[in-house]
């Protein structure tokens, strides 16, 4: 491999001191930013409500909040953990969720660095990581993460913190089974964890990191899921056996702001529901992309697996809302690292996750986007095709790399 930009980093003068002031300086801007938007932090407000119906003994699939009459469509674990929520005032409440936010910007970023480059020394590693962190808090997905006080960060900072720790560590897997107890789609790490650790298992006839972290991922999800089966049954039985194939109960497919392929297509056929469509070029996609992710974790590439799992069970998933997309993050560090010779495939793929290009075609409550021109339709399927254009990308440098063996 050529010499990596992060290594590069080490060479640079500038000192740790100079590295938190401007992350510092960055973070106080997009506060103010923020706060001259008049961001309503729709989402945080849901999850208060949420933690109040707990609290009040409700019907929490019954339950609307807002003025967009939102309901709650995550399993009920997540509503126990937002009773907390509940325990202050709604201002202090949004100030301490922009903040822990922003720290969570950070700690994504430093687990990222860390699955990408491990090697860096630790003043290396919190340098990096603070200037880093001043530039991708802008991206879209982040800005967005923050105006409606999501916990999308939260979830990836979970799952990057099980994947990052060290071999052996018995630890790893809590992360992701609480994730996924929360948020199904952290669900799919389980997999790749499974049939890589599987595949790794026979090959060297020995209980593996992967396999460990499968076991006690799957075991955190089902001893969670199941003792809250206990505290919440009606809600639980509820949404195991209602809600969670309620799609439509999350928002409209063809939403400019819903990423994934089934958004794509809906956009594309002029419709709200692309049925068997979508059915079948999400699974004949990732299919294809988890083949990618369970080699790329065999030979060794824990980093590219990762973000391959990530990006995959983004663009299959029937709703990937925009601010979901915050494995952006990992992937601009992963191609930094990895692309010295490429700086306009990373510039190109920074660009669409900056350039908030998705926003930039009609969307209100009359859904617009049934009628969007083919401009239009390019434009709000910015992120689904950037990750296909890099997948197939892969593919083709592995398949190049083949035949130059033989």
């Amino acid at each position: 491999m050529s010499v990596s930009v992060l290594s590069r980093t080490r060479a640079r003068s500038w000192p740790l001191a100079t590295a938190a002031a401007v992350c510092l300086l960055s973070f106080t801007a997009f506060w103010v930013a923020q706060r001259l938007a008049h961001v309503n932090m729709l989402d945080v407000m849901v999850y208060r409500a949420e933690g109040e119906t707990v609290r009040a003994g409700g019907d929490l699939y019954a339950m609307r909040a807002t003025s967009a009459n939102l309901g709650m469509t995550y399993p009920p674990f997540a509503a126990l953990l937002f009773v907390p929520l509940t325990l202050v005032g709604v201002p202090l409440m949004r100030t301490l969720t922009t903040a822990g936010n922003l720290l969570l910007v950070v700690a994504l970023v430093q687990l990222s660095l860390q699955l990408v480059r491990p090697s860096l020394s630790r003043t290396d590693l919190w340098r990096t990581t603070l200037w880093v962190a001043a530039v991708v808090v802008w991206c879209e997905p982040v800005w967005t993460t923050l105006r409606y006080g999501q916990i999308n960060l939260l979830i990836a900072v979970a799952v990057l913190w099980d994947l990052t720790r060290r071999e052996g560590s018995r630890l790893a897997g809590l992360g992701i089974g609480l994730a996924t107890a929360v948020k199904l789609t952290p669900g799919l790490f389980v997999v790749l964890l499974l049939v890589a650790g599987l595949l790794l298992w026979r090959r060297d006839r020995g209980v593996n990191q992967w396999l460990r972290t499968a076991l006690t991922a799957t075991g955190t999800f089902l001893g969670t899921t199941l003792a809250v089966a206990l505290a919440l049954p009606a809600d639980s039985k509820r949404f195991w056996t209602e809600t969670l194939f309620e799609t439509g109960r999350v928002g409209f497919a063809e939403e400019t702001a819903n990423q994934s392929i089934r958004g794509v297509l809906a956009r594309l056929m002029h419709t709200d529901d692309p049925g068997m469509w979508w059915a079948v070029t999400a699974a004949v996609l990732g299919g294809a992309a988890m083949v990618l992710a369970v080699r790329a974790a065999v030979r060794g590439d824990k980093a590219v697996a990762v973000v391959v799992c990530a990006f995959t069970a983004l663009m299959i998933s029937p709703i990937s809302w925009s601010h979901h997309w915050v494995w952006c993050v990992p992937l601009l560090i992963l191609l930094a690292d990895r692309s010295t010779r490429a700086w306009p495939v990373t510039g190109a793929v920074a660009l669409a996750f900056a350039s908030f290009a998705l926003w930039w075609v009609p969307h209100d409550p009359g859904r617009p986007e049934l009628d969007q021109n083919a401009g239009q339709m390019l434009l709000s399927a910015v992120y689904p095709l950037t990750a296909t254009a890099l997948l197939v990308g892969y593919a083709l440098t592995l398949r190049r790399q083949a035949v130059a063996k033989e």
